[in-house]
């Protein structure tokens, strides 16, 4: 009896015809036949499924009829026998045959059976019908064609795109022929799933499945699609013969050199949809090059297959789009090609980049009508056309915006504001300006937004304006910035209302840290500066900065340079409340993740959207508690936990009689930086450590000399910690947005954007990162070509890519 791992191999012919036999079943006139491979335990939905899959089509149409027969059997073997084979797979003589009818109007015949559940042990099951076993004397009889169904019932997507097996036998190269895959190689699947080439690919479309006559697409963009991708997935190149409205006309590059592929697609004006009229395939040309990128893989396609990705996450970096793309297709496109394609699956999820720009005064104009309060302050600069005045049309300059329920956020937050601007990633180019508020649970909220053409010292001085006149007024504010001159410019402006002693500034110890690194290279010299900037006392301060200037005097000569009461916190009077930097990054990657990425008519309604969230949910968070009974936020029930922990390890000394002066000794070795003995001042609520000051809660000096004196330490904590004050940061929400066909209507010229902030439609975008020196390339080392790593010559003239594209054009 044959084993459990015996194979047998199955014939699927699904072309050509059928002759009915009369004494001795059937015979199938296809020359070129699907191979499949089947063992005992093969269930029969499991060839079904196989044949499908082979042909592409699996999801699209169904197996209604199985025409078989079993050649290389005599006659005297029982049905029910199984036919083992024992010759090599090239050798086909003792296979079982099938035929696969995919025509549900084919009426039944002697010989066939309806597609059933079943076990397939080499032979169709008991019952399925009454094909004989083969005879070599047959007589021809009425054939019936079993060509693939192309009736209206079934409207593909597109082509069937992946991977059974090709019938046509040509040999040009696959696509995966530029990308290797050891385990594909080696891995032999499970049944009825190819492996290989002509694979499945992840969306389970056939890659080498021909296009039908009668097939049918949507759009002319759809069949463009399929067109190009089934171009791509063969490795094959085609030309446009004919394309407009009306039809479409695509012949093989090597027509008319022994290749006939053609494709004819028409535009069927009553149902609106395209079809294939005319289709000659498949391919039976020979490629005579290979390349590691494929013409037809144009932006166009690459969006279609990047769309769920960016729709997903429009912060997608382009290198993820990019490999994405070359593993899928087999082949590698450009930089700026997948730019492109990201840029164009961007505008078609979240609107045009150009339309974008006229939909801003209209949404200035809804979002004030759903909340009244809203502020929101267009700029438009003027379009000239041959020196006159275009009224009808005006460029985007800036737009400064605000929310009520930020306006009010900020009167409970910390009294310190950080602003700083990240750059548009989009089709125009563009700088998003953000002030950044904290609460008294160290929750970062943004609290007001500018759209400028760039950081300068005009469009610092048009958002810094607005924000203290619409959000900021009150004195006293701290204001934490990087060292750009435009900010500096807009702060010492006299009418600007940002001057001492009505507004304050500080350096981001990150921007300072990144500058100095510049001049100074090693991570310990840049440890040392952040560590001498984040000491709260002046001892402390000279300690770090000591051995700063043991490792190099000029390193202290460059911070000097710099007012200490700017990017020390030991100088800044405790206005900082411990915030160093500017928080951007933080900022832009937990709230405003991917809005850089968007036009900006989707930007300005992504941080209303984004807002609306965050200040739900972070008052759901602060309600709950409230309801507790919890009297301060969560960030300083944790810091008052720690130091209590090793407040109990200090020896307390009273110096007066109103319990305000004490003096602090630490009885064993902390770890740090210590002076061993404190003086702290519970009445002007300050320690010789600085954390009290700093901080403006107790530290573990202060919490010591509070259990002493048997005081609460929580009439030392400032106000904006307690979680009241946390509820009504996020007390007033947002009101759900009314819809655009109920927003007031624009009576004013077309917003459109400036050409001039048009990125380079040439060449990789430009980069916008700051270069150092550490990008500077080594003067000696010589260059070399970027593909075949030698020197002498640059890609664009390389020998290898020349004597490839000389053979492809021969």
């Amino acid at each position: 009896m044959a084993s459990e791992e015996e194979s047998f191999a199955v014939l699927v012919h699904h072309r050509g015809s059928i002759k009915r036999k009369t004494r001795s079943g059937v015979k199938f006139t296809d020359k070129n036949p699907l191979y499949i491979v089947v063992n005992r335990t093969t269930s029969y939905d499991d060839l079904v499924r196989s044949v499908l899959m082979k042909l592409g089509l699996e999801g699209a149409k169904r197996i209604k009829k199985f025409f078989y027969r079993i050649p290389g059997v005599r006659t005297g073997i029982p049905p029910s026998s199984s036919v083992p084979v024992y010759e090599p797979a090239a050798q086909l003589v003792a296979s079982p045959t099938f035929a696969v009818d995919l025509n549900d109007g084919v009426r039944d015949e002697v010989g066939s059976f309806d597609v059933l559940p079943n076990a397939l042990h080499g032979v169709p099951p008991v019952g399925v019908g009454d094909g004989e076993l083969g005879d070599p004397n047959e007589d021809d009889v009425e054939p019936e064609t079993i060509e693939d169904d192309s009736g209206d019932e079934v409207v593909a997507a597109g082509p069937a795109l992946a991977g059974g097996g090709s019938s046509s036998g040509t040999q040009q190269y696959p696509p995966y022929f530029s990308s290797l895959d050891l385990d594909a190689m080696t891995h032999e699947g499970a049944l009825g799933h190819a492996v290989g080439f002509g694979a499945r690919d992840a969306e389970g479309n056939a890659g080498l499945t021909e296009f039908q006559v009668g097939q049918q697409f949507q759009d002319k963009d759809e069949a463009l699609l399929s067109v190009k991708t089934y171009s791509i997935r063969r490795g094959v190149q085609y030309k446009v013969v004919e394309s407009d409205h009306r039809r479409y006309v695509g012949k093989c590059s090597e027509f008319g050199n022994g290749c006939t592929w053609l494709i004819r697609l028409s535009l069927r004006k009553r149902k609106g949809i395209w079809e294939v009229k005319r289709y000659n395939g498949p391919h039976t040309c020979l490629a005579t090059s290979i390349s590691s990128d494929h013409r037809s893989l144009d932006h166009s396609v690459i969006s279609a297959f990047i769309m769920p990705m960016v729709r997903a996450d429009a912060s997608v970096s382009i290198k993820v789009l990019l490999n994405a793309t070359a593993a899928h297709f087999g082949f590698r496109p450009t930089y700026r090609r997948v730019w492109m394609a990201k840029q164009k699956a961007v505008g078609l999820i979240y609107g045009d980049w150009d339309e974008s720009y006229s939909e801003i005064p209209r949404w200035v104009l809804g979002v004030q009508l759903t909340m009244p309060g809203t502020v929101a302050v267009l700029r438009t600069s003027p379009v000239r056309v041959g020196g006159q005045v275009d009224e009808s049309q005006a460029y985007f300059h800036r737009l400064f915006w605000t929310f009520p329920p930020c306006i009010e956020a900020f009167r409970h937050c910390k009294p310190l504001v950080s602003i700083d601007g990240t750059h548009l990633y989009g089709k125009y180019g563009g700088t998003l300006l953000i002030a950044i508020a904290q609460d008294g649970n160290s929750n970062i909220l943004p609290v007001a937004f500018a759209l400028v053409e760039g950081e300068n010292a005009e469009s610092w001085t048009f958002f810094l304006s607005h924000l203290r006149q619409h959000v900021t007024p009150q004195p006293g504010l701290l204001v934490i910035s990087d060292r750009h001159n435009g900010i500096k410019s807009a702060l010492e402006a006299p009418d600007g209302g940002w001057l001492p002693p009505s507004a304050y500034r500080a350096f981001c110890i990150r921007h300072v840290a990144a500058n100095f690194a510049l001049t100074f290279k090693g991570k310990d010299a840049r440890r040392l500066l952040v560590n001498a900037a984040y000491a709260k006392t002046e001892v402390e301060f000279d300690y770090w900065f000591d051995i700063l200037r043991s490792e190099n005097p000029a390193m202290c000569e460059w911070a000097n340079r710099n007012d200490y009461s700017l990017w020390t916190q030991h100088h800044d009077e405790g206005r900082r409340f411990g915030h160093m930097t500017t928080n951007i990054s933080e900022c832009v990657n937990s709230i405003l993740k991917g809005v850089r990425n968007l036009p900006v008519a989707s930007l300005v309604k992504a941080t209303y959207g984004r807002l609306a969230e965050l200040f739900v949910r972070k008052g759901r968070e602060a309600e709950a508690q409230v309801g507790t009974g919890q009297q301060f936020s969560q960030h300083l029930v944790k810091c008052i936990e720690a130091n209590l922990k090793t407040a109990r390890c200090f020896t307390v000394t009273l110096y007066d009689r109103d319990n305000s002066e004490f003096t602090v000794a630490e009885t064993t070795p902390t770890g740090t930086f210590s002076l061993g003995t404190y003086r702290v001042s519970l009445a002007s609520q300050t320690c010789d450590c600085g954390y009290f000051q700093a901080l403006h809660f107790p530290c573990q000096h202060a919490l010591a000399c509070c259990a002493y004196a048997r005081v609460s330490w929580s009439s030392y904590v400032h106000s904006v910690y307690q979680i009241t004050s946390v509820f009504n940061v996020y007390w007033m929400g947002f009101t759900p947005p009314i819809l655009e066909g109920f927003w007031p209507p624009y009576d004013g010229p077309t917003v459109i954007p400036d050409p001039n902030r048009r990125r380079a439609r040439e060449g990789r975008p430009r980069s916008t990162r700051i270069r150092t020196n550490m990008d500077e390339a080594d003067p000696n080392r010589p260059k070399r070509c970027g593909l075949c790593r030698q020197p002498g010559h640059t890609r664009r003239c390389c020998p290898q890519v020349v004597g490839s594209s000389q053979t492809g054009r021969n």
